[in-house]
């Protein structure tokens, strides 16, 4: 029985066509519109959005690493070979499944402000809006302690063990892609703003094209510095002193004790369930908990079942306004929980969501949605590994905008963020900017599980992440996908709070846009692979017999590769 279901899961599965109708189940490959193929295979996968990093950290797990150790390999690649997306300069969460254990761990590894950036200091200079770029904008970046914990907990191999490849990739150097051609492009007057970043980023003062071979020795030096010293380089050491030096040089209030004093946590992940699935996300400060509330409105709806297909107008139209519902409820409700008590569990819940499945009229658009009232009382890279004994990370990391503040310590070869850009300067919200405060986040690792079966999956894009993770799951749960026909599915993605603008994959049937254009959805149509609705990857275990998968999204450079016996 097990078998069969086996076969069907990977030869069958079910299919979406172009015009954005269901396939019966085939096992015809030349007749699917699938692009690509499930890795699958008894050993370890790493699913990333670069070849590189993919290599780097199934290497490590060819050296006898685990799932962690071949995480922290391939984000350290990553923040080589995509700078602008990712690096040391940024900001870390994880979810990391142990196996042996049957547990899941949940890391924050996202940075607090600077104590003396507050709303007050804003204000005497001035600021009466969150700055996006520049030195008021950099929280401490905490991807470096996340490392840290992740390998003391978790890993098998040394820290440093986990970076040599990194090390000697920025230094040699690598030819760049085609996305990251492209964004770099995107960049350039952002970096001509500050020195240190277009001397690190604008080889003889132009953004490296296609295929040209990029190198980042001082990148290199910054991560051998970690590699020698571990996370004390960073936040006491050499690094910091460079950091603490651009700080002083753009007038910033970073201190050297904001930096000493920081570290990560760990976090108990938060889930619901869906259908016969149980999904979990991260706690605040991160949206996660948007995905899991739209995931319990949408449950109200008959999605999987006659005239509630994949693509069909009911179905779009359920979770285009669900999506609404809990993104009003994460905007007014979510911050940093330390030293504030936020409503995680009545947003969490079945009843609440069922209130507010009620307000979703079936045949308009609500243009206009506001946050329920509870009684008193841009730019990042997800990465995931399954190893042969089944551990499981879920990694997402993230500079928040392309090259974050635009701004490089000179000597350090690494963007720092603009995460603070995220926190709201009104002093009654949960987001309001506090000194030593982490903002709300967009970034978010994700988990799911059914009986035996286990899935790490992320889906990137700002604010385009709770929704695209909640589509995912549908993909699974209600139009019986496999992963790497979820990931490739066409999706929807709405990255503004208000109105009923929306946009769309061009996959989606015209008929159908007709229909919601109808009821009052304001559709921007986009490509067939569109960046704009992110890109993502998942790697799933079947424990039953000793399988793993993995894929990888055709919106990005990436892959995902199985580990050789």
């Amino acid at each position: 029985m097990r078998e069969h279901k086996t076969v069907r899961i990977f030869r069958g599965g079910v299919f979406l066509s172009v015009a954005g109708a269901m396939l019966v189940a085939n096992s015809y490959g030349q007749d699917r519109s699938q692009t690509r193929s499930m890795v699958i295979s008894r050993n370890g996968i790493v699913a990333a959005e670069s070849p590189l990093a993919a290599q780097a950290g199934v290497r490590i797990l060819e050296q006898g690493g685990n799932a962690v150790d071949a995480a922290i390999a391939t984000n350290a690649m990553m923040g080589v070979v995509e700078p602008m997306m990712n690096g040391i300069g940024g900001d870390l969460f994880a979810i990391v499944y142990d196996a042996k254990a049957n547990r899941l761990y949940g890391l924050n590894a996202s940075g607090w402000a600077p104590k003396g950036l507050t709303i007050e200091y804003l204000q005497k200079q001035g600021i009466r809006s969150m700055p996006q770029q520049g030195v008021n904008s950099i929280t401490v970046p905490g991807a470096v302690d996340g490392w840290q914990k992740l390998a003391d907990k978790f890993g098998r191999k040394k820290l440093a063990e986990d970076l040599v490849a990194a090390i000697r990739t920025a230094q040699d150097g690598f030819p760049v892609p085609e996305w990251d051609a492209a964004y770099w492009a995107e960049s350039v007057n952002y970096l001509r703003m500050d020195e240190a970043a277009t001397q690190a980023y604008l080889p003889g003062d132009h953004p490296p094209k296609v295929g040209e071979v990029f190198r980042n020795p001082d990148l290199a030096w910054s991560l051998e510095q970690i590699a020698q010293r571990g996370r004390d380089a960073f936040y006491k050491g050499e690094i910091a002193k460079k950091i603490l030096e651009a700080m002083k040089r753009h007038g910033g209030p970073m201190v050297e004790a904001d930096l000493a004093e920081f570290s990560s946590e760990f976090v108990e992940p938060i889930s619901t369930t869906y259908r016969d699935w149980t999904v979990y996300e991260l706690p605040p400060n991160v949206q996660g908990l948007a995905a899991l509330e739209m995931l319990n409105i949408m449950e109200a709806f008959p999605l999987g079942q006659k005239d509630w297909g994949f693509a069909s107008t009911n179905a779009l139209h359920a979770m285009i306004e669900a999506k609404k519902l809990a993104y009003a409820d994460l905007l007014k409700y979510m911050g940093d929980p330390r030293k504030q008590k936020l409503p995680v569990a009545t947003l969490l819940s079945k009843q609440w969501a069922s209130s507010r499945a009620k307000l979703i009229d079936p045949d308009h658009a609500n243009c206009e949605v506001a946050a329920g009232e509870i009684p008193a009382g841009n730019d990042t890279t997800y990465l995931t590994v399954v190893d042969r004994e089944g551990n499981m990370a879920s990694l997402i990391q993230s500079n928040y905008e392309s090259f974050g503040s635009g701004m490089v310590a000179a000597g350090t070869g690494f963007a720092l963020q603009d995460r603070g850009g995220l926190f709201s300067l009104d002093a009654a919200s949960p987001n309001a900017l506090a000194g030593r405060k982490r903002p709300l986040h967009t970034i978010i690792p994700a988990f799911a599980q059914k009986g035996d079966t286990r899935v790490a999956f992320g889906i990137m894009g700002g604010w385009n992440q709770s929704q695209a993770h909640a589509q995912f799951i549908a993909n699974l749960a209600d139009f019986k996908m496999n992963i790497q026909a979820a990931l490739e599915a066409p999706r929807f993605s709405k990255h503004t709070f208000g109105g009923c603008d929306v946009m769309m994959e061009n996959r989606f049937p015209q008929k159908v846009r007709d229909e919601l254009a109808a009821k009052g959805h304001q559709i921007e149509v986009k490509g067939m692979f569109s960046s704009a609705v992110g890109g993502g990857q998942a790697v799933m275990r079947d424990f039953a017999i000793g399988i793993n998968y993995g894929a990888s999204d055709p919106r990005k450079d990436g892959e995902a590769v199985a580990e050789l016996p």
